[in-house]
């Protein structure tokens, strides 16, 4: 007896299944506030040299001493023009020389500021980008903190990932919540640069062991009629991160007690390991039956079912065991297959991608920061809304490659809009859509991608998928320094590529509605119309069947 069969029985989403997916949730918001704290951890402050005739403990950014006039004493900003002057190096002037204050001829040679700045407190109190010196010829290394972080979250994906498969879900878990809340607290007390970045990409790689392990658990404990509801509607806890991220920072305008205070609500979660169970199906999997069997009887309690000891003695979980050995590289060995896997990856490559750039650029939209991110955050919510209704009616392509077509076209609109405070609004607006838009494309690409591999290989082709995802977050935080030359120059990009990878997915077969293929033969063959279970739309009650062969992503 497969443990799906159990799902008439217990119910697809009871009372106990409600109950563990709710607490299973909540941690998302914190994994959100980690992967999103940067535009405020690392905020931009604006700045210039500090003049010779200054004082640091009375000198400000905006007003220069009497008689002294900027276009004789900085160069222009090379990378922006509406910058009065350039933030790091100023203009070689004698100011003890008279004819300087007659409005002569200005210096031309730039030099160094020497380390001695004047800065632009007004929007931020404080920066990681300012207290590790991330500015100037140092960049780079600001650039480098957030690429690293994502690194951080790809090499969890992987290690947690297998990890879970080893030793289960549970511990893995639990193991990440610790190492999220002490790395988060050191990341916000490190002394210099490499310790803080070290103690982010720690937490990065955390973030996929507590919000991926438990999305896993989730999946794994809801019949198949709930799982569409089920995996849209815990990234609106994600979205809740979003918002909540937004409130601590303009609150909080310390960044290091702000990293501190992120990482604190994780505490609160780890009394979970007094009550939080571990995966049934992995337990059966693994043979332990009697662990299985003990958290059942809560199930069936809670739920007001009964179980027989019959069942108890038939379940198992698992396929063949000849199936689960397949590598995601065999399905290279067949053409349809092997071409249909890239087009995957670059759609969770450029998915990734956009929805991280989009997210980490609002400070660059002009306006207030904190509204702008608030607004991101807020657009998500519309969008997962959009999916839990369309999805069970148009079916997964139209709707990926719809959102990301019309997202991509409200990025690129940005371009023609003029450069002018007046026209800011349409900017954050254009922008914002194209947000609401990819974040309804990243939530169906989860679902479409678990229903287009085969079952031998779709625990590794999703997992390969998420790989791609981060090296797409890498290249897009890198092209956001992009806007510092022209400020629609990263929605611009983000815009092409959307439009390309949307009109991409047009070449993945359908899976909606579908029987899904098993073996890498079946997924050759999928979509063909001489397949062997190409079209159930054509059968009566074909959406119903549907529902009925949906499995969970293998995850052994």
């Amino acid at each position: 007896m497969k443990f799906d069969a159990l799902f008439p029985i217990i119910g697809d989403f009871g009372p106990y299944q409600k109950r563990v997916y709710l607490l299973l949730c909540l941690p998302a918001i914190c994994c959100a506030m980690h992967k999103l704290a940067w535009v405020f951890l690392g905020a931009k402050i604006d700045h210039r040299c500090l003049l010779p005739v200054e004082f640091e403990n009375n000198a400000t950014y905006d007003h220069l001493p009497l008689g002294i006039w900027p276009n004789m004493t900085f160069p222009p900003d090379p990378k922006n023009s509406k910058v009065p002057w350039d933030s790091c190096s100023r203009l070689e002037v004698n100011f003890s020389d008279p004819s300087y204050f007659q409005e002569g001829i200005p210096s031309n040679k730039a030099i160094s500021c020497d380390g001695k700045f004047v800065y632009d407190f007004s929007k931020y109190q404080s920066s990681a980008r300012l207290d590790y010196d991330l500015k100037c010829k140092r960049t780079f290394l600001y650039t480098n903190a957030q690429n690293l972080f994502m690194v951080g979250i790809m090499l969890g994906s992987i290690v947690f990932g297998d990890l879970s498969d080893r030793f289960g879900r549970r511990p893995v878990f639990f193991f990440s919540l610790v190492l999220q809340v002490v790395f988060g607290i050191l990341a916000g007390l490190a002394p210099e640069y490499w310790t803080f970045v070290i103690a982010r990409m720690i937490v990065g790689s955390s973030t996929s062991g507590i919000f991926l392990v438990g999305y896993v658990i989730a999946m794994e404990m809801v019949g198949p009629s709930r799982r569409t509801f089920v995996g849209v509607a815990c990234q609106l806890f994600f979205t809740a991160g979003y918002i909540v991220t937004a409130l601590f920072a303009y609150f909080i305008r310390d960044w290091k007690i702000l990293q501190i205070a992120l990482s604190l609500p994780g505490l609160v979660f780890l009394s979970y390991y007094w009550f939080l169970p571990e995966s049934v199906r992995w337990l059966l999997a693994r043979g332990r039956r009697d662990e299985a069997k003990a958290i059942l009887k809560n199930v069936a309690l809670e739920n007001k079912v009964v179980l027989t000891e019959d069942v108890y003695e038939n379940l198992s979980a698992e396929e063949p065991s000849e199936k689960k050995s397949t590598s995601i590289l065999a399905i290279f060995r067949y053409r349809r297959l092997g071409l249909r896997a890239i087009n995957i990856f670059f759609n969770w490559f450029v998915n990734s991608g956009v929805y991280y750039g989009l997210s980490l650029n609002t400070s660059n939209l002009g306006g207030n920061d904190y509204l702008n991110f608030t607004i991101a955050g807020l657009v998500e919510v519309p969008a997962y809304t959009f999916l839990l209704i369309s999805l069970q009616r148009f079916g997964r392509k139209i709707v990926l490659c719809g959102c990301m077509l019309a997202g991509g076209a409200f990025m690129m609109a940005c371009a023609i809009v003029p450069d002018e405070p007046d026209w800011n609004w349409v900017v954050i607006t254009f922008a914002m859509i194209g947000k609401m838009c990819i974040t309804a494309s990243y939530g169906v690409i989860y679902i479409f991608t678990a229903e287009s591999f085969p079952t031998v290989v779709r625990n590794g082709g999703v997992g390969a998928s998420s790989m791609f995802a981060r090296v797409g977050g890498i290249v897009a935080n890198s092209l956001l320094i992009l806007g510092e030359i022209w400020k629609p120059l990263p929605l611009l990009i983000f815009g092409s590529a959307s439009l390309l990878a949307g009109l991409l997915a047009l070449c993945i077969p359908e899976t909606f509605g579908k029987q899904l293929p098993e073996t890498l033969e079946d997924g050759e063959n999928f979509g063909l119309r001489d397949a062997k279970d190409a079209d159930l739309d054509d059968l009566t009650g074909g959406r119903e069947e549907h529902n009925k062969d949906d499995k969970v992503p293998s995850t052994s």
